[in-house]
C-alpha cells in the first residue's frame, strides 16, 4: 500500500493533466452529463476539502492564525493590490456587462479551497493557508459588492444575490472542516480515527484528480458553445497568473517572509474563488447569462496554471519548505 501512495504522490502532476483531459474528452463527447457532473462538483469537492484539512494538525491552525505577518501580506495582496490587477484586466471587457461582471466576480475573490491542496504540493505553508481561510471569506463577502459597485457600477452590484456565495462557504470550510476536527479528536482515542485519516490520505490524489475531471467534464461543452466571444478572456486570466504570482513574490519579499509562506502567498493571490462564486454567477438575470461561462472559464484556466506552479513556483522560491499534502 505504501509503495501504491509512493507511485500516486511520484506521477501526481501527469495524473493531473490526464484527469483535466479525460474530463475535457467526456464533457464533448458526452454534452448531456453536463448536469450530472455539475451537481457532483460540490460533494467531490467537500471531500477533497475534507482530506486536505484532517492532513493538518489542529495545532498547527492555532499557530498560524498568530503568524501576523503572514496574514497581514496575505490580506493586503488579495485585497488591495490584486483588485487593482483585477480592474485593469476588466476593461478590456467593460463593453460586455455580462463578461465584465464574469471577469470581477471571480478574479476579485481568492480561493479558500483547492488552493490550500495546491500549496501543499508545491511546498508552501498551507496550514497557515487553511487558517486564514474564514478571514478570507468573510472579507470577500464584504468587500465584493464594494468593488462591483465600484468598477461595475451601481446597476450590476443590484442583481447580485448573496445567499448560494454563503451557502457555499458553509459547504465547503464549515462542514469539512468541522468533519476533520471530529476525526481528529476521534484519532487521539480510537483505531477507527487513524484508519480514517491513513484511508483519507491515500485518497489525497485520486479525489484530486476526480475533482479536476468533474470540474471540466461539466462545464466544457458549455463554454466550447460561447468559444468566439470567451476566447477574449484567456489572454486576460492568462494574464491574471502572471501579474499575480509576481504580486505575491514581491509583496511576500517586502515582509520577508520565509519560503513555505512565500510560496503560500503566491499561490493565494494567484487562485480564485470560481467554484464558490459559480452559484453566484449561476444566479444571475438571463442579461448576464454570459458571466457564468466567463468564470468556468478561469476555472479552466487556473487549473491548467495551478498543475504548472506547483512545479515552477518551487523554482522561483527555492530553499526549505512544508511537507507538502499527502
Amino acid at each position: 500500500m505504501n509503495r501504491l501512495v509512493s507511485w500516486w504522490d511520484t506521477h501526481q502532476i501527469t495524473l493531473y493533466l490526464a484527469a483535466i483531459a479525460a474530463g475535457a474528452t467526456l464533457g464533448l463527447a458526452a454534452p448531456g452529463l453536463a448536469p450530472t457532473l455539475e451537481h457532483s462538483i460540490e460533494p467531490v469537492l467537500m471531500l477533497l476539502l475534507f482530506a486536505t484539512f484532517l492532513s493538518v494538525p489542529l495545532i498547527e491552525l492555532g499557530q498560524a492564525f498568530r503568524d501576523r505577518r503572514f496574514l497581514g501580506t496575505v490580506l493586503v495582496a488579495n485585497f488591495a493590490i490584486v483588485p487593482l490587477l483585477a480592474w485593469a484586466l476588466s476593461r478590456f471587457v467593460a463593453d460586455d456587462q455580462g463578461l465584465l461582471l464574469g471577469v470581477l466576480l471571480v478574479l476579485l475573490t481568492p480561493c479558500i479551497d483547492y488552493v490550500i491542496v495546491f500549496t501543499g504540493l508545491a511546498g508552501g505553508a498551507h496550514a497557515k493557508l487553511l487558517a486564514a481561510a474564514p478571514l478570507l471569506m468573510l472579507l470577500q463577502l464584504a468587500l465584493l459588492p464594494l468593488y462591483l459597485f465600484v468598477f461595475a457600477g451601481r446597476e450590476v452590484v443590484g442583481v447580485i444575490d448573496v445567499a448560494p456565495f454563503v451557502e457555499a462557504s458553509v459547504l465547503l470550510i464549515v462542514v469539512p472542516l468541522a468533519a476533520a476536527t471530529a476525526v481528529q479528536a476521534l484519532a487521539r482515542r480510537h483505531q477507527s480515527g487513524r484508519a480514517i485519516e491513513g484511508a483519507m490520505a491515500r485518497a489525497m490524489v485520486p479525489l484530486m484528480m476526480i475533482t479536476l475531471a468533474t470540474v471540466i467534464g461539466s462545464q466544457i461543452a458549455a463554454v466550447g458553445s460561447q468559444i468566439g466571444t470567451l476566447a477574449r478572456l484567456l489572454p486576460l486570466y492568462t494574464g491574471f497568473v502572471v501579474g499575480a504570482v509576481l504580486i505575491g513574490a514581491v509583496a511576500s519579499r517586502a515582509t520577508r517572509l520565509d519560503t513555505p509562506s512565500t510560496r503560500a502567498v503566491m499561490f493565494s493571490v494567484s487562485t480564485r474563488n470560481s467554484l464558490v462564486v459559480l452559484p453566484l454567477a449561476l444566479a444571475l438575470p438571463d442579461a448576464f447569462a454570459i458571466a457564468p461561462l466567463a468564470v468556468v472559464t478561469q476555472t479552466l484556466v487556473e487549473l491548467i496554471a495551478m498543475v504548472i506552479l506547483v512545479r515552477i513556483v518551487p523554482a522561483i522560491v527555492p530553499g526549505t519548505k512544508e511537507t507538502a499534502v499527502p
